[in-house]
């Protein structure tokens, strides 16, 4: 598909709620199964283990940097549509915490299902000229500026992340969590491709 392909704010609107619901409903699983991330998400959930903040809370701080980034490098438009899709998991993410709750899950299962989940959100919000804020950013500038597809990039990211998680969770958590994180990139670098969705840089 062309990246020249323009959809409508209706588009747009309804893809950002869902992508981002998506994703915060794969965070779930994780924070619920005691499992990491990578990324920004991963610094909240490993942060969230040891204080009271919320992983919204944290998410959304933590993201603030980097929408700045957005701004400079793919214009106001992209950073934007990205502060508010982060805005949406931080909100979301909370409000499900209070929605449902689950006595125990497998952490395989929750591994599996949550890579699936956040890589299929994030993928709707890519093609909405969008992104969750953090690593993605910098993953989609690789992708725009060396041709690096956004996956592999964000990929290296998150494993470097689960690896200094090695001394806060359990071998079996980390290795989930690991496996988790190669999912969701793997579902990425399969599916988001630098000549279909291309993040037009700033004039």
């Amino acid at each position: 598909m062309s990246s020249s392909i323009k959809h409508s704010w209706q588009e747009d609107l309804v893809a950002i709620l869902a992508g981002t619901f998506i994703v915060a409903q794969g965070v779930m699983f994780l924070k619920q199964a005691g499992l990491l991330s990578g990324g920004i998400a991963g610094l909240a959930l490993l942060v969230n283990q040891v204080t009271d903040l919320s992983f919204g809370t944290l998410f959304f701080v933590l993201n603030l940097p980097f929408y700045l980034m957005a701004w400079q490098r793919f214009g106001r438009q992209f950073a934007v549509r990205s502060l508010i899709a982060g805005s949406l998991v931080s909100v979301f993410a909370d409000m499900i915490d209070n929605l449902f709750v689950v006595s125990w899950l497998s952490p395989v299962y929750s591994a599996i299902i949550a890579g699936l989940l956040i890589g299929v959100g994030m993928l709707i919000v890519f093609r909405h000229n969008a992104s969750l804020g953090g690593f993605n950013i910098l993953a989609l500038f690789c992708q725009d500026k060396f041709g690096v597809r956004a996956g592999n990039v964000q990929m290296a990211i998150d494993c470097a992340i689960l690896v200094a998680s090695f001394f806060v969770v359990s071998p079996w958590l980390l290795f989930c969590s690991v496996g988790s994180a190669i999912i969701l990139n793997l579902l990425l670098t399969m599916n988001h491709k630098p000549e279909r969705y291309r993040v037009a840089p700033a004039r």
